[in-house]
């Protein structure tokens, strides 16, 4: 088997671990650096970061609320009984990993150092496309000609926004599902990038007594409660479900 297909074969099934850890590796190895060598100049890059985090979440969250599709294949194969072509699925191919894109380069534009731009960038950008190149090769062996149109019209990574109305046309947004569905995505970023700011806070602003310390305790104990109030509503809604078969 092709060795692209290989990687993208073993990345579907273990990217949930392969890629915090190789980011955790990176980010212990290389210390972040502060944008203008102070922590007020580099709180605007931060933000700039943090923006790049909630773009990528708004197109995550316009593809579930219009169309979802689970991405965790069969038993951790690639797998699909349907080719999607609605929704943010009619703008561009790949959309869920669209917005994980923009929440990793956010990531690393919050941490700001070159070695881990240069490392990380390659690695996320080079495993990703493996993956849809795998995910790609299965979708054209089961639907032939029909994926090879959608192929035609719909471009793999750019964003076709002239498609959008067409593509999204009757369709009811469920802000429900962006939540139930993404919640724990969210709440990831939201963690990796507070983390981030805090070390950031310890390593160069007087250990404890930086104040990021206190507002990034805040924000991980509201994304913590946020996470716990959503799972249980998902856990109650399960058991509801399950009384009712």
């Amino acid at each position: 088997m092709n060795l692209v297909y290989l990687w993208g074969s073993f990345l579907f099934k273990y990217r949930n671990t392969v890629f915090p850890v190789f980011l955790a590796i990176l980010f212990v190895i290389f210390p972040p650096v502060l944008y203008g060598g102070t922590l007020d100049s580099d709180l605007r890059l931060d933000l700039v970061g943090i923006g790049l985090c909630a773009l990528g979440q708004i197109i995550r969250g316009a593809v579930i609320g219009f169309a979802y599709i689970k991405r965790g294949g069969l038993n951790k194969k690639v797998y699909a009984d349907t080719l999607v072509t609605k929704g943010i699925f009619g703008v561009t191919r790949n959309p869920l990993y669209v917005g994980n894109l923009l929440a990793a380069a956010g990531i690393l534009v919050v941490h700001n150092h070159p070695m881990v731009y240069l490392i990380a960038g390659l690695f996320t950008l080079v495993s990703y496309q493996a993956i849809v190149l795998t995910e790609e090769r299965f979708l054209r062996n089961k639907f032939g000609e029909e994926f090879e149109q959608y192929c035609r019209e719909v471009p793999r990574w750019r964003l076709k926004l002239s498609r959008l109305r067409g593509a999204t046309d009757g369709m009811t947004f469920q802000w429900g599902k962006v939540i139930l569905k993404d919640y724990s995505t969210c709440c990831t970023w939201v963690v990796i990038t507070t983390l981030l700011f805090m070390y950031e806070g310890y390593l160069y602003g007087g250990g404890t007594g930086s104040g990021r310390l206190i507002i990034g305790a805040i924000l991980l104990a509201g994304a913590g409660a946020f996470s716990l109030v959503v799972h249980s509503i998902k856990k109650s809604a399960s058991r509801k479900r399950a009384a009712q078969a």
